[in-house]
């Protein structure tokens, strides 16, 4: 399909809430594989959301750690459990890195791309990443809950 320009800090579309996909047919499905496309173009990017391209729709693209590639539509936590400290990155803040504080579990409801419901219970690394992706389609962005950045120099 196509690899889309990623938007950065401070672009506004970045802050904006996304609408919820009421259907889920080819347009939305032709979204879903732009968006990974565009993550399997990037050097070091985990997860992407629809937002960070310009697409103001609930989807996000994660690559889990078999290889495999996880879409989902209008996803959206319904539990959480414990905390973690982690170290996150953005695509949105291309070379910045911080610590900040995670669930270390997750479950997720949203549709798959052919539009089947899905229950997802992400533990640790994607927990964090299932977080980071969800925040994109609310307009927050890691930084905005960063407790310690990281020097340039340690990443």
């Amino acid at each position: 399909m196509a690899v889309l320009p990623i938007l950065t800090v401070p672009n506004p579309l970045l802050r904006k809430k996304c609408k919820e996909v009421t259907v889920v047919d080819d347009a939305i499905r032709s979204h879903l594989q732009d968006l990974e496309d565009t993550l399997l173009a990037t050097d070091n990017g985990a997860a992407i959301a629809a937002p960070q391209v310009g697409i103001l729709l609930k989807l996000i693209v994660i690559k889990l750690p078999d290889g495999g590639i996880l879409k989902l539509v209008n996803p959206r936590i319904t539990h959480r459990e414990g905390k973690q400290e982690v170290v996150e990155g953005c695509l949105s803040l291309p070379g910045k890195f911080g610590y900040l504080v995670r669930p270390t579990l997750v479950r997720v409801e949203a549709l798959k791309e052919n539009g089947e419901k899905t229950v997802i219970n992400g533990t640790g690394f994607m927990a964090k990443c299932l977080c980071h992706e969800i925040d994109h389609l609310s307009g927050i962005v890691f930084s905005d809950r960063v407790t310690q950045w990281l020097p340039d120099e340690e990443v």
